[in-house]
């Protein structure tokens, strides 16, 4: 059912974003608004032990003051998926910015008064919140990946690179601020949030709330930037739907981007120990990779094993051993970050494989082709598909890789500037979850598909309408696709890249039907025109279907269960008889200035493998996107810790570096657009995560090949090259 490629169809939405048409959770206009902003704890750790309100509720307009005694006991998270403190207000404190009130005013300026003058008492207790302090910190190891017999062969490797790379704690900062507007009316609870995830949000607000999650509705129609941050239900949430609750008014809080940095996730700071050895041949034999991740005291998410989804199944490396430590922490849950474990995996991994070749007298690129893979080591299944030597072979010719003198130093400019060329390869677990689509044509010319998604700037519409409009004519200008829409269509958590996957295949399915039922409905009638057409001629207003799909090997039932309780349904990378990943290669230039020593990035070439390409229009833009976030992570990201006091110091966009116009140049993208035979009926694979994959360790490679000096940690800045 795969089919020829699809077209390079413009943006469904293109014309409303650009015209500032699409409503996000803050914007919606209802009566009676209330403001809330909440007041966050001083310290890191302790319990709040008085919280004196009566000098707030003195500020002309404000309405209340929410305490830890407006609320119940805290709920029990399901399964450790969430550790204290819950979505609710409580009075221990377990990291700093910690909301502890929540003050509702007429007006948002009263608001912000009213939480300024309130002074809350506490009583501290000891805290450690960096990972490399010697109090306080506590190891917790997970469960090995293993593969082979690693220890041995790495003993009898002719050569072993042995190396430590370091990635930095990092922040999302997503142009939508996070927000909820909560409306409480006729017995019905109705949130608008931007979020990447409406069911789950749904389901834990009953659980918090104690109430029927059939009485809630979460609606996410556009979210303005998600990137794993507005995966798991946020700080507030509860709070205000609460606050609504009792006033009987709606509530709208937006978090300052301040309190953000100290109440949202955040990508944690993560060390990888890395032994890779080669037999006389040159032949990749063994790979030993020791991760460790900070985290906080109790939370779970995000799992340090998982930095072993990618390394192991990039090349032919048949014994591979990793483990994985949680550091402990009194900070808040770090979290899921676009490209969440590979990011700083294959930093460390694509780093090592590039002192390898250098190591053994091998062109990087060749020695990647020489290695490639075509199993799992980790399961023995075969790879359902893999063109990262396409990627690679691909990118080298449009980069121009034979011209590349390859040692280090060797390249200049006239005027002295030091010029380096790097590649790296990426991989990402290929997932796909569970869908149930209604779809619906009508024969006064419109059509809506409501299915789970959400649309974060990725261009998942444009995705659904691509998967439509191939097996049905319908008119495509008055088609509604109704996402991240808990009353239109259960929703599965759009992250790791399967939101195309669960999407697409379902739509497909759905349209396929559509289009079945219509020819059945003309029982061999020739009738011309369109699908509302057709409908018009018989006289049918309208026809409805709905399919569901899952993923392969997955329960049908347990699957499409969990689906509709807001729970997790993720299949794979892991499916029965095969893994499917997806693959990038990333070729990088930097320049790198002889006196001041500023690096700059010129000209990046990135191929990527993901199966079908359902909508290249918006593939090409992740991969932009993702190149554009590798550069800034790679030179510009960190946050910074205070460990006097546990916040955050650079909790705002003028001391958060990113990369900003001055920094990005030539991105040039391309596509293999090859379908992958085994991952769905569509045949596509993930590509949003897989974007930034290898993108640090590339660039690291050319600074290498510029200057003869190797850095192993982020962000790579000028100290580091004088």
């Amino acid at each position: 059912m795969q089919g020829a490629p699809f077209a390079d169809r413009a943006r469904v939405d293109a014309l409303e974003k650009v015209l500032g048409k699409p409503i996000y959770g803050a914007d919606m206009p209802l009566p009676g608004m209330l403001h809330a902003i909440t007041v966050p704890a001083r310290i890191a750790k302790g319990r709040m032990t008085a919280l004196p309100i009566e000098s707030a509720m003195r500020v002309k307009g404000v309405v209340r003051v929410f305490t830890p005694d407006d609320f119940g006991p805290a709920p029990v998270p399901p399964a450790g998926r969430y550790a204290p403190p819950p979505p609710m207000l409580i009075w221990d404190i377990t990291f700093r910015g910690q909301p502890v009130a929540l003050v509702v005013a007429e007006t948002l300026e009263a608001a912000i008064e009213a939480a300024e003058v309130i002074r809350p008492e506490f009583e501290e207790q000891p805290f450690s919140v960096l990972a490399d302090a010697d109090n306080g910190v506590v190891r917790d190891a997970v469960d090995d990946v293993a593969a082979g017999n690693t220890m041995a062969e790495l003993a009898r490797a002719a050569i072993v690179i042995d190396q430590t790379y370091t990635s930095p704690t990092q922040h999302h900062n997503t142009m939508e601020l996070l927000s909820t507007t909560a409306v409480w009316a006729e017995g019905r609870l109705t949130v608008h949030e931007g979020t990447q995830r409406s069911s789950g949000v749904q389901h834990d607000l009953a659980r918090a709330l104690g109430i029927d999650p059939a009485i809630i509705e979460v609606k996410s129609a556009y979210v303005g930037g998600g990137f794993g941050q507005r995966g798991p239900t946020q700080c507030q949430t509860a709070i205000v739907a609460r606050a609504a609750m009792i006033l009987g008014r709606p509530v709208k809080l937006v978090t300052p981007r301040s309190q953000i940095f100290h109440v949202a996730t955040y990508r944690p700071m993560s060390v990888h120990r890395i032994r890779l050895g080669a037999d006389a041949e040159g032949r990749m034999v063994a790979v030993r990779h020791d991760a460790e991740q900070e985290q906080s005291r109790l939370g779970m998410d995000p799992p340090p094993d998982r930095y072993h989804d990618a390394p192991p199944r990039i090349y032919g490396i048949p014994n591979y051993l990793g483990t994985s430590t949680y550091l402990r922490l009194d900070r808040q849950n770090p979290g899921f970050m676009r490209c969440p474990h590979p990011q700083p995996a294959l930093f460390a991994f694509e780093s090592a494989i590039d002192e390898m070749a250098i190591a053994l007298g091998r062109d990087p690129v060749e020695f990647r082709l020489a290695n490639g893979a075509t199993t799992d080591p980790l399961t023995g299944n075969p790879l359902s598909s893999r063109f990262l030597d396409e990627c690679l072979a691909e990118g080298a010719r449009r980069f121009g890789w034979e011209q590349r003198n390859p040692l280090p130093r060797s390249m200049t400019a006239a005027d002295g500037t030091q010029i380096g060329w790097g590649v790296a390869a990426g991989a990402y677990p290929s997932m796909m979850v569970p869908s149930i689509a209604s779809f619906r044509v009508s024969a006064d010319g419109s059509a809506r598909i409501a299915l789970s998604g959400h649309e974060m700037g990725q261009g998942i519409r444009t995705a659904i309408a691509q998967a439509v409009l191939k097996h049905i004519d319908i008119d495509a200008e008055r088609l509604e696709i109704a996402i991240g829409d808990t009353s239109r269509a259960p929703q599965h958590i759009t992250v790791g890249s399967w939101g195309t996957a669960g999407a697409v295949p379902a739509a497909e399915a759905a349209a396929r039907r559509m289009r079945a039922r219509l020819i059945e409905l003309l029982d061999g009638r020739n009738v011309a025109g369109n699908a509302h057409r057709q409908l018009a001629a018989v006289r049918r207003p309208y026809l409805d279907v709905e399919v569901a799909q899952t993923a392969p090997g997955q329960d049908r039932e347990e699957a499409l269960s969990a689906l509709r309780r807001g729970g997790y349904a993720v299949g794979g990378p892991e499916y029965p008889g095969f893994t499917a990943m997806s693959y990038i290669a990333h070729f990088v230039e930097v320049r790198i200035e002889p006196r001041t020593r500023r690096i700059r990035v010129p000209r990046v070439v990135s191929i990527a493998d993901c199966g079908r390409v359902i909508s290249p229009r918006t593939a090409r833009s992740q991969i932009y996107g993702g190149v554009v976030w590798a550069i800034s992570a790679t030179l510009r990201e960190e946050t910074e810790i205070d460990p006097r006091f546990g916040g955050y110091l650079n909790c705002d966009f003028a001391d958060y570096v990113v990369a900003v116009n001055a920094d990005i140049a030539d991105i040039e993208v391309g596509l293999i657009d090859k379908p992958d035979p085994m991952a769905n009926e569509s045949g596509l694979k993930g590509l949003g995560e897989v974007v930034m994959a290898g993108g640090s360790a590339a660039i690291a490679n050319a600074i290498h090949h510029a200057t003869g000096v190797r850095v192993r940690h982020l962000p790579i800045r000028i100290e580091d090259l004088l």
